[in-house]
């Protein structure tokens, strides 16, 4: 059952708080408060919270915690929460090959666990929006992207389900196996009805859609453009992975004729509607055209890593005001789940191009909350601290022994380990408290995708 909203009329108020906004202007107070008032940011400010306010139904002493915007997730897959710590150490390609089998093999009941297990993760890490890719739909696993977003509503989370779709398999010179992929008119109308079933496009939306063909070495020519010409008669936001590695880049030009982002362009995949996962290895022409069209980028630093797939631009691309947000990835190839972490993650690999601006701390902080919402076309309603907008915010205790020696608490989330999470607000209801999910017993979801893993490894390929 989804977590309803709480009463329109009743109040939290959170005072004696560190509060970045992370607003147009980078305000920030050193002790202040917020108030929230049923699902939505009263008032935010400096010094103690108005006298006069009635109806509050909890106040909060958050001295010695920081208060920020809930972190905004902009690419995940949340069934791999079951195929975790495989090919370990493969780049991209071989570990899609020797994961396809294995996720081929998925259905409705084990996706329901692993999304519940990966929404757990984020959500005890900040997040309080997030996109999940799901491109994996074997003929005979029942309702699967149903089944993810009951288990996602269950939890609290701020979801947007991407629609994904493979329909390049091996035998037309893709990478998935023939039997993991699916028609391409099955795909359209299974993508049609999950807009119609299912996308909110209130300010106030829990749960949105959008569509996203998995990549180009997976989908074919016809279903990149059919599905950007739905979804812009839907209404919806187009996303996919691009330029990812090496190897996608020359598979690009063996096979079209030209890179990745150039070959996006002739399909109609450029504009503010469309976010791209990764992008890894853009040129300076690449960059140049997500910009000037408004194309964003989901930025994954961990995932990158893991699989040695390289640095992304990411100063390069901001400094020409190309949307960034933050991207957990799939957990098969980012263990721990978390967006928290990749605050700091983004903020060290980054550096790695060899300057120590390359981004800061709030910068960092900026791209996995402004960044974010920018790149799902909600920066009006969320990842701000902003009276009006949406109340999802996080409270990180950062007085203890890990960070209480750091006086700028900006500095203590984004440099340092990721502190305890006192409270998680998502759209005024508190889904985390001291580090617990609050809206199921997370035991009990641990033990579920411990079943769930072990099954799914056992089945036969």
């Amino acid at each position: 059952m989804a977590v309803q909203p709480p009463p329109a009329d009743q109040r939290i108020v959170i005072e004696n708080a560190a509060i970045a906004t992370v607003d147009a202007h980078d305000t920030e107070y050193a002790r202040g408060h917020v108030v929230v008032l049923g699902n939505r940011i009263e008032s935010v400010g400096d010094g103690p919270a108005p006298g006069w306010l009635d109806n509050v139904v909890r106040r909060i002493n958050a001295e010695g915690h920081l208060v920020t915007p809930g972190l905004v997730n902009t690419h995940h897959h949340f069934y791999q929460w079951i195929t975790r710590g495989l090919a370990q150490d493969n780049i991209l390609f071989d570990w899609l090959v020797a994961l396809y089998p294995t996720w081929a093999r998925i259905d409705d009941r084990l996706v329901h666990a692993a999304a519940q297990g990966s929404a757990a993760a984020l959500l005890k890490s900040g997040c309080t929006t997030a996109a999940d890719h799901h491109y994996v739909f074997p003929k005979d696993g029942g309702d699967i992207l149903g089944a993810e977003i009951e288990a996602v509503q269950e939890l609290g989370l701020r979801f947007t389900a991407l629609r994904g779709s493979m329909d390049r398999s091996k035998k037309d010179g893709g990478l998935p196996p023939d039997h993991a992929v699916e028609e391409l008119d099955a795909i359209l109308a299974a993508s049609e009805e999950a807009v119609d079933r299912y996308h909110d496009a209130s300010a106030d939306s829990m749960l949105q859609i959008a569509l996203a063909p998995c990549s180009p070495f997976s989908v074919s020519t016809r279903l990149l453009r059919e599905s950007a010409e739905l979804a812009r008669r839907k209404g919806v936001r187009l996303h996919t992975h691009g330029s990812e590695t090496a190897e996608e880049e020359a598979f690009c030009k063996e096979l079209f004729g030209m890179g990745p982002t150039d070959y996006f362009e002739s399909v109609g995949w450029l504009g503010e509607d469309v976010w791209m996962a990764h992008c890894v290895h853009m040129n300076d022409s690449d960059i140049a055209k997500f910009a000037e069209t408004g194309t964003g980028v989901a930025h994954c630093p961990s995932s990158n890593a893991r699989l040695a797939a390289g640095i992304a631009r990411v100063p390069d691309m901001l400094a020409a005001g190309v949307p960034v947000g933050l991207g957990v990835d799939g957990t098969a190839s980012n263990e721990s789940g978390e967006l928290g972490t990749e605050l700091r993650n983004a903020l060290l690999i980054n550096r790695l191009h060899g300057t120590p601006t390359a981004l800061t701390a709030r910068q960092a902080l900026r791209l996995g909350t402004m960044g974010g919402a920018r790149v799902l076309g909600r920066q009006s309603e969320i990842g701000s601290i902003e009276a009006g907008k949406l109340a999802d915010l996080a409270l990180w205790k950062v007085d203890g022994i890990m960070h209480s020696s750091i006086a700028d608490p900006v500095a203590a989330l984004a440099l340092g380990a990721l502190p305890p999470l006192a409270l998680l607000l998502v759209n005024g209801n508190a889904v985390v408290e001291k580090g617990r999910l609050t809206t199921v017993n997370e035991d009990r979801i641990a033990q579920a995708c411990a079943r769930a893993a072990k099954e799914l490894a056992a089945r036969p390929i």
